[in-house]
């Protein structure tokens, strides 16, 4: 049935496609006969006829407009875009145990968190919206979190930028749409490890929840946040994105899809 969403031979760009969902992602794709571009500060090294690695800061307009021409004269066009790249750093808003300390949110966090979830997200849009637009067809997939519908104890800047990316996705939808172009998000729960869950990941976090990394570890599987008792697999929300990148979609608009287990915070 791999002929069923009939995207053999489109074109998406993925960012933040070397580890983690997003290559999940460009692995679907790829098995699918869909061309790939994958937007990375580091090339994983992965090979394949359909595969463009393309070295890029997506918080920087040049190297995003450089590297969408780079795809559109490699591969003929673009198709969609999935903007995947992200970073979650945990940090207290106040930490009266320690003032200042590593891990109370100061301004230099809090401003690479928004550049690359924010800002990043926007230019690659802006870039590929303008070929989207012109050929009057095609799907930009942003990437969200059920942490910016929710909030989350510890991670407030992250979870601000993706509340952020809610509003783009709906506004975006409503400005594109009379030109056939379709914005969609998907907002990943809990899911297995990704480049994100290091140890130093659940350390911050345990900190800033006043849990060891074994409590937090233990949250994942479950049953009372998540009814399913367990965390996401990557490559379920990779089916999705080859969904919604698909004609099959073809009336689905400003909306974002949680991929999260039922995951609720009560």
């Amino acid at each position: 049935m791999t002929d069923w969403l009939n995207i053999a031979g489109k074109t998406v760009i993925v960012t933040g496609a070397s580890s983690g969902i997003g290559k999940a992602i460009v692995d679907k794709l790829l098995s699918l006969k869909v061309k790939v571009a994958n937007f990375d500060l580091t090339d994983n090294g992965e090979k394949h006829e359909n595969l463009l690695f393309q070295k890029v800061d997506v918080t920087s307009r040049e190297q995003v407009e450089a590297s969408v021409a780079a795809v559109v004269e490699h591969f003929g066009t673009v198709d969609a875009v999935v903007n995947n790249a992200g970073i979650n750093i945990p940090r207290l808003l106040v930490d009266p145990k320690d003032p200042h300390g590593q891990y109370e949110l100061d301004d230099a966090t809090f401003e690479k968190i928004t550049m690359i979830n924010q800002k990043g997200l926007y230019l690659v849009s802006q870039a590929v919206g303008r070929l989207l637009v012109a050929k009057k067809k095609g799907v930009i997939i942003n990437m969200a979190s059920e942490a910016g519908l929710e909030g989350s104890e510890g991670q407030s800047a992250y979870a601000g930028t993706k509340a952020a990316v809610y509003s783009y996705t709906r506004s975006w939808a409503k400005e594109l749409g009379k030109y056939g172009v379709r914005v969609v998000g998907i907002a990943p729960g809990i899911m297995e490890a990704t480049g994100l869950r290091t140890l130093a990941y659940e350390e911050a976090l345990g900190y800033t929840r006043g849990k060891t990394v074994e409590e937090i570890r233990a949250g994942y599987a479950s049953t009372t946040t998540t009814p399913l008792g367990r965390s996401g697999k990557l490559s379920e929300v990779a089916d999705l994105v080859a969904y919604y990148i698909s004609d099959r979609s073809s009336y689905i608009t400003g909306i974002t899809t949680n991929v999260a287990g039922g995951k609720t915070r009560g």
